[in-house]
């Protein structure tokens, strides 16, 4: 075991641009090593390399918008410009109701409806990447000392920045058609943080298989793309059919999306039984999905 200090030149296409990335470990340089894959090496890794994850997200964040002239405003004008066309569509053209009753305003349709794209918007970022992070990163896996356990965490904190300026702008557009904001809305971050350890477990699984069987790369966009019309983001589970409603609760975003919409929209309280059992379940892929990559990581220098 030794202490190493690393500096490098970032040369990533997705999660690096031109800059300096300094760290320090004590670990051996040997990427066939077997890696710690417990859930508590996992908080370890997390904790341990906050900054580290922070500083690339930031990097990222920034360099998606490098060059244009409105710069990082674009990361909010475009959940603007998504629910103003949401809301013409769904409201003047179509006249499109959510069959909630009495409150049901000809713009609810649209907020609904945005709130469902939000969710999904941060399960398909996340996902849609995965398989090809190691594959663009090539650099950090042969010539130094990284760890590579926190590009999808990087990955997934990018689409979470982007969903939070969504969810702030469809706030302020409930604010601004209601006039009043739910108090429930402040259990927000409780109800999406299951949902996003469900996210990384998947993308962990993504990253580790996309190494060895490139396909995955271009089936899971059909796959998110799938789920999104599987999902109740365009219509209430209510208006399914009673044969094909189980399959659209076995999917992972449909319980997400009714309990964020049910704390943000309609002001109820989560559903707290249903939220322990997903958050039991999300914790069990999250830490299945960094256990598969963990192991299999050994394997990554010998492919790429």
């Amino acid at each position: 075991m030794q202490t190493y200090f690393v500096c490098e030149r970032s040369a990533s296409q997705n999660l690096g641009h031109i800059g300096i990335l300094c760290m320090t470990h004590t670990t051996t340089i040997n990427p066939h090593a077997a890696q710690p894959a417990s859930l508590m090496a996992l908080l370890h890794s997390l904790r341990r390399n906050r900054q580290l994850i922070i500083q690339m997200t930031r990097r990222e964040v920034i360099g998606r918008y490098k060059g244009s002239v409105m710069g990082l405003a674009w990361s909010f004008f475009n959940p603007v410009l998504m629910l103003a066309v949401y809301t013409f569509v769904f409201s003047v053209v179509f006249k499109a109701r959510w069959g909630t009753g009495a409150g049901d305003s000809k713009t609810l349709f649209a907020l609904v409806l945005f709130v469902g794209m939000i969710v999904h918007g941060v399960f398909s970022e996340a996902l849609n990447r995965a398989p090809n992070l190691i594959l663009s990163n090539v650099n950090y896996v042969k010539k130094v000392v990284f760890p590579l356990e926190i590009l999808p965490v990087i990955t997934m904190a990018v689409a979470l920045f982007h969903s939070m300026v969504s969810l702030s702008v469809l706030l302020i557009a409930f604010v601004v058609f209601n006039g009043y904001l739910h108090w429930t809305a402040m259990f927000i971050p409780l109800v999406l943080l299951p949902f996003v350890t469900l996210t990384l477990g998947f993308a962990w699984m993504l990253a580790s298989i996309g190494v060895f069987i490139r396909d995955v790369g271009q089936v899971i966009g059909m796959i998110t793309t799938v789920m999104l019309f599987l999902a109740p983001v365009f219509y209430p589970v209510s208006a399914v059919p009673a044969d094909i409603r189980p399959l659209i609760m076995a999917n992972p975003l449909t319980f997400m999306i009714e309990q964020t919409r049910e704390v943000m929209i309609f002001g109820h309280l989560p559903d707290w039984a249903g939220l322990g059992i997903y958050t039991v379940a999300a914790t069990i892929v999250a830490w299945a999905g960094y256990a598969l990559f963990q192991k299999t990581r050994k394997g990554f220098a010998d492919v790429l």
